[in-house]
């Protein structure tokens, strides 16, 4: 299984008024690692589009275990963690660099479509291949 650990530094933007992460904002980081995921896979959501598929966001679930402040240095972990027919889930974990704190764990899942048709289409074999290998 591939999987891309990406450090992200916490910007005063992403916190709320009682100075930790906005819970909303751990879904953003879950984006990017996804996108680091494909990248290190060989893949990126431009090259997705220009072959004629997406993956749109089906169902998104995140177990929140503690917080993350302003400056933290965060690892955002993502890897494939199930994929079946027209969907696949992409696990995420975040936790805080200096002491491995877990702070966030769950997944998104996605269906692969036909941006054409914007229906349910099979995952492309090759990008199914390239992430769930280890590099």
């Amino acid at each position: 299984m591939r999987k891309i650990v990406m450090e992200y530094r916490v910007p005063y933007a992403d916190t709320d008024m009682m100075g930790v992460v906005y819970y909303a904002n751990y879904l953003v980081m879950f984006e990017r690692a996804r996108n680091e995921l494909m990248r290190a896979s060989g893949y990126t959501y431009k090259e997705c589009e220009a072959e004629g598929w997406g993956l749109p966001v089906t169902h998104a679930e995140l177990d929140y275990k503690a917080s993350a402040r302003y400056d933290d240095l965060l690892e955002v972990s993502a890897w494939v963690q199930a994929q079946k027919g027209v969907r696949i889930e992409i696990a995420c974990e975040v936790r805080r660099k200096s002491d491995g704190a877990l702070l966030v764990r769950g997944f998104t899942r996605h269906a692969f479509i036909d941006l054409k048709t914007f229906r349910p289409c099979p995952p492309p074999e090759n990008f199914v291949k390239a992430v769930s290998e280890e590099p």
